[in-house]
């Protein structure tokens, strides 16, 4: 959405937990967009907030108690595998350190 630092997914926790409220948040939306002219174009525009359920963010600006910009160290990637001894998983990432704000 945007310029790509907002998505729309119902996953979370490295997209193995389903969050039911984002997922009804889509699907209330699509059943709106089944008649457009009748729900989402006309007075039921307010329809379009069922979607910030499924909401996330893919930006990181730090401030400070004035609101200034703060820039702070961060490391940003995801997990790619994990491997171990069967008990003692440890997961390999691919990340990269970068001063906020992060986009």
């Amino acid at each position: 959405m945007g310029k790509g630092t907002i998505g729309l997914n119902p996953f979370f926790s490295d997209r193995s937990i389903m969050s039911r409220p984002a997922v009804a948040g889509l699907l209330a939306t699509i059943t709106a967009f089944t008649d457009a002219k009748g729900f989402v174009l006309d007075k039921y525009h307010w329809m379009l907030y069922f979607l910030v359920t499924a909401m996330y963010p893919r930006f990181l600006i730090t401030l400070d108690e004035e609101l200034n910009s703060k820039p702070v160290t961060v490391r940003v990637g995801q997990a790619v595998d994990v491997v171990g001894q069967a008990g003692k998983p440890r997961t390999i990432s691919g990340f990269q350190t970068h001063q906020t704000p992060v986009r």
